[in-house]
């Protein structure tokens, strides 16, 4: 029988993998040979990399949260409020070279895990913080130009990260032309409350498009104007090199041509 891979578990007392629990919660690493990913429960799909091209986005949703280089194409100071196995950060650190980022995970296990994939060390243009990312988000009044929300462990979405007090910070968070992006569940019971309060924090700044697998829903949120899908169309992405073009303009023709 051939070897489809094989699941990284923690050794006991090491920290470097994270830490099991008896009931199957993670974090865990499956290594296939081609590719490592990362599981927050044994069904529970966080973050792929590709061995050979640690940089690209291997999961659809990821590149449907990139569609905000439309709205912003330089952001100075990029958060993101969630770690997984930093496929976010690895693509921003790579193609956004002058943004700072600050990236910041609650689980101290998942933190342990930066160089199981390949995160970049922090310097003055990253900055993993092991935080709430809530705490982090109520304390960045008028910082951020972009503000990504992908906070899920292992029952789900993270209930602090979807509140109305929570979404009302994002608002504050932001700098005039800031914009937040957030990843939900499109089947999630609570799905159309989170938008709700959403849209109560953000006005006729908000919009939402799904990722090509469908089951995420992400939605884009300006703090100081209107958004849709004749906005996205008419943004420019000559400013995108062709590295990042070559990964993220189908899933932007995707986005600004067939998104319903």
């Amino acid at each position: 029988m051939a070897d489809v891979g094989r699941w990284l578990y923690p050794k006991p007392g090491a920290t470097a993998q994270g830490a099991t629990d008896p009931a199957n919660r993670g974090p865990f690493v499956f290594d296939d040979g081609k590719t490592k990913s990362l599981f927050f429960s044994l069904d529970q799909l966080q973050s792929r990399m590709n061995k050979a091209q640690p940089d690209a986005l291997e999961v659809d949703y990821t590149k449907t949260m990139m569609a905000f280089l439309l709205l912003v194409p330089s952001p100075r100071h990029l958060a993101m409020i969630g770690l997984g196995g930093g496929s976010l950060v690895r693509f921003c650190h790579r193609h956004l070279p002058h943004s700072h980022m600050t990236a910041v995970e609650i689980n101290p296990a998942v933190v342990a895990l930066r160089d199981e994939f390949q995160l970049p060390p922090d310097s003055d243009r990253l900055t993993v913080l092991l935080a709430d990312g809530a705490d982090y988000v109520r304390a960045s009044a008028d910082t951020l130009d972009v503000l990504l929300v992908d906070g899920f462990d292992h029952d789900g979405q993270a209930p602090q990260l979807c509140t109305q007090a929570f979404y009302d910070d994002c608002y504050r968070a932001l700098d005039a032309q800031g914009v937040l992006v957030v990843n939900l569940h499109h089947d999630h019971p609570e799905h159309a409350l989170y938008m709700s309060r959403i849209r109560q924090s953000f006005g006729a700044g908000v919009f939402e498009l799904a990722s090509q697998e469908k089951s995420n829903s992400v939605v884009f949120a300006c703090k100081d104007s209107r958004i849709d899908i004749a906005h996205l169309r008419a943004c420019d992405v000559s400013h995108c090199s062709a590295e990042l073009l070559h990964q993220l303009k189908p899933e932007f023709d995707r986005l600004t041509w067939h998104a319903r």
